[in-house]
Formats: structure tokens, sequence, C-alpha cells
């Protein structure tokens, strides 16, 4: 219900009264007029009005919190990418190095000291390009590194002796007419003779 002169005086209230009443509401209502544009002019001071923050009418992707948080995270994409690209050519360098013998510690010296070549190969899937660098210094530097293996017979502790001589047989030794010859025969034979026990 609005405060109107016509309502004072249906109240029974004398004309100096409603004037009185009136002059109080005007000033109560000037008064909050005041107040709410003091809080509209404060309000709008502090209002995100700079370069970056946001307006009522834009888009996410056009603020400035946005393109920070944007390019953080296109920055952590790549450098994750670039650990694991290096971690593939590490990892194709490696196998290289052992297929030309250079193993255990020498291999991980081998990488350390290869980190200018093996940052400046190119990958093919998982195959080097081009390994013209790398097979430089495992001819050059890294020669030194390359473990080489040979390969030998079964070393015995006590071979058998030979003599140039085909073996004997019991019936061969036994055919022989000269005594000291047979237990001579007999003496290099002993297994034939059931003596080696």
């Amino acid at each position: 219900m609005a405060l109107t002169r016509k309502t004072l005086k249906a109240m029974g209230l004398t004309d100096e009264q409603v004037d009185s009443i009136i002059d109080m509401h005007a000033e109560t209502v000037d008064g909050l007029k005041a107040q709410i544009n003091a809080a509209k002019a404060g309000a709008a001071e502090k209002a995100p009005d700079k370069k970056g923050e946001e307006k009522p009418n834009q888009k996410p992707e056009d603020t400035e919190a946005y393109k920070k948080l944007k390019a953080e995270y296109d920055q952590y994409k790549a450098d994750i990418s670039a650990k694991e690209a290096k971690a593939a050519k590490e990892k194709a360098v490696r196998a290289y190095f052992e297929g030309k013998g250079i193993s255990g510690k020498n291999l991980d010296i081998a990488i350390r000291g290869a980190r200018a070549e093996i940052d400046a190969l190119e990958l093919d899937g998982e195959k080097i390009k081009d390994s013209k660098s790398l097979d430089d210094l495992v001819a050059g530097d890294y020669s030194g590194l390359v473990i080489k293996t040979e390969t030998s017979g079964a070393k015995t502790p006590n071979p058998p002796a030979s003599t140039g001589k085909p073996a004997k047989t019991k019936e061969d030794i036994m055919k022989i007419k000269d005594d000291s010859e047979r237990w001579a025969a007999m003496r290099d034979n002993p297994e034939l003779f059931g003596l080696d026990k």
C-alpha cells in the first residue's frame, strides 16, 4: 500500500500531520536512493573492467585466464611429447650400441657421452633413420668400449695323451709277441683290461 496524502487524510490526520509525514517519508526515500546510488558507484569501480577479466557477454575462450590455462596445458603436452621422443631415441640408440658390441657399464657411458648425437637423431618408427654419427662414434671415440668376443673350443683340464698312433683294441695288444712291448701297451690302455678301477 502506497503512502499518499489521501490515505493519510482517510486515517483522520490533520493537514499539518499529513505534510509532516510526507516530508519524513520523502527524506527517507531520498536517503535510500542515495545509498543505492553510492553502492552502484562502488560496485562499478570494483567491477572487472580491466583487460582480460570477464565481461558479461564474453565467451570463456576469450578470457585471459582461459588463454593462460590453455598455454600452460599446451606446454605440458609439449613437455610430455618431448620426454616420450627422448625415451624412444635413447631406446633405439641402446639397441644400436648393443648390436655393435657395447654393453653393460660401457653402454651407460656411451649413452651419456652421445647425448648430442641422440638429440639430433631422427626416428622412422622405432628405427634410426641415419646412424652415420653413431657409426663414427663407435669407430672412433667409443672403439675402446666395444667388447670383443672370441669363440674357442672347450678347455679340458687333462687332455688324453696323443701318440699319433691309432687306438689299439684288447685283441691287438694280446697279439703282440714281445712281452715287454705287450706289458707296455697294457699299461698305456688299462681300461681295456679292467685295471683302471
